[in-house]
């Protein structure tokens, strides 16, 4: 069992307490893992309750950017957890690469067709996510997705929300109890712009740039072949002195971007619902 190494308030203690009696009862379980804070603390509590019965699998696709593929996979050899990688092929259909409103529906759709196919025959016999009470109070077709499938949510279940999840996972000593947020890639694009594999690159390449001058969260919104870039608010200030504007542009334009521009609200998950 891992230790808890702070005191979490009596509410978040019953509910660890309940999501860890809840998975033990479970017998075997394969867990939808991308590595976010969410799935990564039912990873673990998982491996913990009932070890080598509990498998982690990741989609692996052109949407989940090279450097959370390579954090989830630490993070799961941190754990202990066996960790499994599928291919996904969202791309090949319209209903994902058109990017319709419900884009995510089809994301989720394609990744739980793998899971439940995986579960099944490997003998786990209960699938479960990391979608938490906050998610449900969002624009996330996906859920439905992953309900169609049988998927269990017991964050959601045991309404954990996203700052339990950080409470308690920094309490158990996890290192990445902090991690930002980072939807897949495909998010950075407006719905009814199509979404390729190359324009994908273009966004991973992109944020990658900005990030290797600490910026501690960024998004590049495509738009056409506009780059928008979303910083946080408090760090806008700051980014002028941070970067040689015409190496970035210059940057920017050798990935095929004919416009970039910084949007001056600052980064605000889930922007393009709006």
């Amino acid at each position: 069992m891992f230790n808890q190494l702070e005191i979490l308030s009596d509410e978040q203690s019953e509910k660890l307490y309940t999501i860890r009696r809840y998975i033990k009862n479970l017998d075997s379980v394969c867990i939808a893992y991308s590595g976010g804070v969410d799935s990564t603390l039912v990873a673990s509590l998982a491996f913990e309750q009932l070890g080598s019965k509990a498998i982690a699998i990741t989609g692996i696709s052109p949407a989940l950017a090279n450097t959370l593929r390579e954090e989830a996979r630490w993070q799961a050899k941190w754990i202990g957890v066996k960790h499994l990688e599928i291919k996904t092929s969202e791309l090949d259909q319209s209903s994902y690469s058109e990017n319709p409103k419900d884009r995510c529906f089809a994301c989720k759709k394609e990744l739980h067709k793998h899971t439940t196919y995986l579960s099944k025959k490997l003998n786990y016999n209960i699938v479960l996510d990391g979608v938490n009470l906050d998610d449900l109070k969002d624009y996330r077709p996906g859920i439905q997705a992953s309900k169609q499938a049988g998927v269990i949510s017991p964050l959601a279940k045991f309404k954990v929300s996203k700052q339990d999840i950080r409470d308690i996972s920094r309490a158990l000593g996890f290192p990445w109890w902090d991690k930002p947020a980072q939807p897949c890639l495909s998010s950075r694009f407006p719905y009814g712009q199509a979404i390729t594999s190359g324009r994908l690159k273009m966004v991973e390449k992109a944020e990658e740039y900005l990030k290797e001058f600490g910026l501690s969260e960024v998004r590049v919104r495509c738009q056409g072949s506009t780059a928008r870039i979303e910083i946080p608010q408090e760090e806008l200030k700051h980014f002028f002195n941070k970067y040689d504007l015409s190496e970035l542009v210059k940057y920017f334009s050798n990935l095929g971007f004919n416009c970039t521009s910084l949007d001056l609200e600052g980064l605000v998950s889930g922007k393009l619902n709006r």
